[in-house]
């Protein structure tokens, strides 16, 4: 099989040819069809997180070559003697957020919070979807998808998986509370879709970027800020008496510290998805004075996927823009991703 792998951090990916795995047990191989390029995948591609302050945190213990691809969406061509259900031919959605299978995580049911994690494409020796082909390690990580496009549903495996996780967290909404989704890539565009099946209501929408606020309001955010602008914080708090909830699918210095003014007083929730870097530092105090929940938000767990796509499959989620790029262009769409060049989704098509 071909696959675009990192062989060094930070420089271009390259076409490697492997031989195509033949599935044992209840694994399940699958042809790529579609691979969504996520902002995670820059960052392993860099080779680290930024921490701030000039820290780092590396991937130095990802074995490379590495293929990256957590976004997959592909038809089965081959299965293990003890899968059952699933038959060649059939076109899945796969679920990458895959763990042991045996600590205390996973037996909650929530792999995605796995110490010794076996994630596609993102855990080291663990191939991803920027190849021809996906070796799945179990038929229950295969979600169908209905009549959506498929383009789509591979994103929906982290970005909207992402979105609806973090948006489960904010919780139930009293009239009057309003969340916003800080952050219009890709991700954000999937949080205001959810944000309006979960709350009955579009979110505020802010970002830096005037165009990305433009499409955050035809697909439906109720307001806009550009937080670009200092100003704009104030204007917010004096609009709507504060945020409940803010969403940040950036994670940067600057967007927590536009999320940390919008609040209210008093109750406030900020739930920090996005992975930019940085650092904060807040006096402690401050957290039971202000009741403020500062609150880590990552992807989401296998049962949230399927009541995420049952919301999908249902209709009730509007299709956020997306361009689709043949395979061998994942190093220049991770260049575009990195310069801020994207709006919505990258899907590659091996």
């Amino acid at each position: 099989m071909l696959s675009q792998a990192i062989v060094e951090f930070g420089q271009p990916l390259k076409e490697i040819e492997t031989a195509t795995p033949t599935p044992q047990g209840s694994e399940v191989l699958i042809k790529t069809a579609h691979a969504g390029v996520c902002h995670s995948d820059v960052h392993i591609h860099d080779g680290y997180f930024d921490l701030g302050g000039g820290n780092k945190l590396p991937m130095g213990n990802l074995k490379l070559p590495h293929t990256l691809g957590h976004e997959i969406e592909g038809e089965v061509v081959a299965v293990g003697p003890d899968v059952k259900g699933v038959k060649v031919g059939d076109h899945y959605a796969v679920y990458p957020w895959i763990g042991c299978g045996d600590c205390a995580a996973c037996l909650r049911n929530e792999e995605n919070y796995c110490l010794k994690p076996r994630q596609l494409g993102c855990s080291s020796g663990i191939a991803g979807g920027y190849a021809t082909h996906v070796l799945v390690p179990h038929p229950k990580y295969l979600l169908d998808f209905g009549k959506t496009n498929p383009a789509l549903a591979a994103a929906y495996m982290c970005s909207g998986l992402t979105a609806f996780g973090a948006m489960k967290k904010v919780g139930a909404l009293a009239p009057g509370d309003e969340v916003v989704v800080l952050g219009c890539g890709g991700v954000g565009m999937m949080g205001i879709q959810f944000a309006k099946a979960l709350f009955g209501k579009g979110p505020i929408a802010a970002d830096i970027d005037d165009g990305r606020l433009e499409a955050a309001k035809k697909a439906g955010a109720k307001a806009t800020y550009n937080s670009k602008d200092p100003a704009n914080a104030k204007k917010l708090v004096a609009d709507t008496g504060g945020a409940y909830a803010i969403v940040d699918f950036v994670g940067s210095e600057s967007s927590f510290a536009f999320a940390n003014a919008i609040t209210r007083n008093k109750g406030s929730k900020i739930i920090i998805v996005g992975l930019f870097g940085g650092a904060m530092s807040m006096p402690l105090p401050l957290f039971p004075l202000r009741a403020l929940s500062i609150i880590g938000s990552f992807v989401g767990s296998l049962p949230e996927a399927q009541q995420m796509m049952e919301i999908v499959r249902a209709g009730k989620v509007d299709p956020i823009p997306y361009a689709e790029r043949p395979l061998a262009q994942a190093g220049q769409t991770l260049s575009d991703l990195r310069a801020g060049k994207i709006t919505g989704r990258v899907v590659l098509t091996p």
